[in-house]
């Protein structure tokens, strides 16, 4: 089962679309590419396995796995990515800037409700990032 995400590059954050078995199930924000600093830069390029995760502060959500130099990579809600992200990746039902979007929470769950399934299932779902056309 695959993920991708396909990115725009902007200097105040990064914008994408992201799709399930090649149908598209959210837009999403990050950070702007700052070399894979952590805390202020979106993760690089490149495929990575996809698992789920529980943490007091988002409850069910998804983690990305074996980012280079990099841990706790996850996908969850936020509105602005300078101001609400540390490295994550967040849903969002409308992209309204750069790094900025609407509705996340909305988008964050149409997320868990396509992805979850699989991987109760046993699934390994991988997410490949790539710069859009």
């Amino acid at each position: 089962m695959k993920l991708v995400l396909q990115r725009r590059y902007f200097s105040s954050g990064t914008n994408g679309i992201l799709f399930f078995n090649d149908k598209e199930i959210c837009k999403t924000i990050e950070l702007p590419w700052k070399n894979n600093q952590r805390r202020i830069s979106c993760i690089p390029e490149g495929t990575y396995l996809i698992r789920k995760r529980f943490s007091q502060k988002f409850k069910w959500h998804l983690e990305l796995m074996n980012v280079k130099n990099r841990d706790l990579i996850l996908f969850h809600p936020a509105n602005n990515a300078l101001k609400e992200l540390n490295g994550c990746i967040a849903p969002v039902s409308e992209l309204t800037g750069e790094g900025k979007g609407i509705r996340s929470r909305i988008a964050f769950e149409q997320l868990k409700e396509t992805v979850f399934p699989y991987l109760e299932k046993g699934f390994v779902i991988e997410l490949t990032i790539k710069k859009s056309v």
